[in-house]
C-alpha cells in the first residue's frame, strides 16, 4: 500500500483531543481585549497553572470523552456498537495509550461507516449502502478523513502501523469492496 511512503513524508500534528467528533464542541466566549487591558481584574494571571497531563492521561481522557459522547448520542433503542464495548473495556482495564488510540480509532471509523446523525447529534444506524455509492463525492471524503486520520495517528507515535493496517482494511476498505491497491488508487494516492 502507499499508505506508508505518504506517512513517511506527511507531518500532522494529532492531539489525543482529536478523537472527540468537532461537532460537540462549543467555542469558548474570548472577550475583544484582555480584561486588564479595559480596566477590569487580572485575576487569571495570579492563578496558578494547571498541571500539565502525561500522554496517558490525556488519551484515558479522550478515551472517556469519546465513549461518554457517542454513548450518549445513540439514538432510542440503538445498540451499543461492539466498538465502544471495545473502547470502555479498554478504559476500564486501564490499556496503553496505542490501545486506546485504536480502540478510538475503530469507533470512529464505525461512526462515520455505519450512522447518520441528525440535526440535534443522534446517531442512528444508516440505511446507506456504500459499495453502491462510492461515486458520491461526501462518501470519498469520509473514505479520504478516516484513512488520513489513521495515517496522522501513526505519524503521531500514538498507533502502530500494522493496526491502523487492520483497522483500514477491516473498517474501511472491505467495505467497499476494492482492494487494497485499489482503495489507493480510488483515494488518489
Amino acid at each position: 500500500m502507499k499508505l506508508y511512503f505518504l506517512l513517511l513524508t506527511t507531518s500532522v500534528a494529532v492531539p489525543a483531543s482529536a478523537f472527540v467528533p468537532h461537532a460537540c464542541s462549543k467555542p469558548a466566549f474570548r472577550p475583544a481585549a484582555p480584561v486588564a487591558m479595559i480596566g477590569g481584574s487580572d485575576f487569571a494571571s495570579a492563578m496558578p497553572e494547571k498541571p500539565q497531563m502525561s500522554m496517558e492521561e490525556r488519551m484515558a481522557t479522550s478515551a472517556d470523552t469519546y465513549y461518554n459522547y457517542i454513548k450518549g448520542n445513540l439514538g432510542e433503542g440503538v445498540p451499543d456498537p461492539p466498538e465502544l464495548i471495545a473502547l470502555k473495556d479498554a478504559t476500564d482495564s486501564g490499556a496503553d495509550t496505542k490501545v486506546l488510540a485504536a480502540r478510538m480509532y475503530e469507533l470512529m471509523c464505525e461512526q462515520g461507516m455505519i450512522y447518520d446523525r441528525d440535526e440535534e447529534g443522534t446517531l442512528t444506524p444508516t440505511q446507506f449502502v456504500i459499495k453502491e455509492n462510492l461515486d458520491i463525492p461526501e462518501v470519498k471524503a469520509e473514505f479520504d478523513y478516516l484513512y488520513r486520520y489513521g495515517m496522522n495517528l501513526i505519524q503521531q507515535g500514538l498507533i502502530d502501523v500494522d493496526a491502523v493496517k487492520d483497522i483500514v482494511k477491516g473498517k474501511l476498505i472491505d467495505r467497499t469492496g476494492k482492494t487494497p491497491e485499489d482503495f489507493d488508487e480510488w483515494l488518489g494516492f
